[in-house]
């Protein structure tokens, strides 16, 4: 009994550990700069559409009550947001909340952890244009 329960534990650490976020940084994002600009690390387009976790700082929001936020390698006074993908900073990750949370202080790190998208992307709502984004994401300070 105590072997089938230890093969039952095993089995569901595995799977759990195959499901858990995958863990990725600023410095991961991009691959090579090219005559085109950056393109994407294999390591993004690997994780695209799976949950990964990114620490980061969160950029001032423009609003009080957004459903995202910018996080970006390094604290900003100002939202980093550009009005196109062409000015669009290659140090920053959009962040889409699954549900609203009360937004962290500027120079406070915070991990965020969501679903990993990437390429060009207009928010209809809001008009801002993202090339890397969390969906369904959460953050706390770790």
């Amino acid at each position: 009994m105590r072997r089938k329960n230890s093969a039952v534990f095993a089995a569901l650490l595995f799977a759990a550990h195959a499901y858990a976020a995958q863990p990725l940084n600023f410095d991961e994002l991009y691959g090579e700069v090219g005559v085109l600009g950056l393109s994407f690390s294999d390591k993004v387009k690997a994780l695209a559409g799976k949950e990964v976790f990114i620490d980061g700082f969160m950029a001032p929001p423009l609003k009080a009550k957004a459903g995202f936020f910018v996080l970006t390698r390094q604290p900003a006074a100002l939202c980093p947001f550009c009005s196109t993908d062409a000015d669009w900073s290659f140090d920053i990750v959009v962040v889409y909340l699954q549900k609203p949370q009360t937004f962290a202080q500027n120079n406070a790190i915070v991990r965020a952890e969501g679903i990993l998208e990437y390429g060009s992307w207009t928010d209809e709502e809001s008009g801002f244009v993202s090339q890397l984004r969390l969906r369904k994401a959460r953050f706390w300070t770790p």
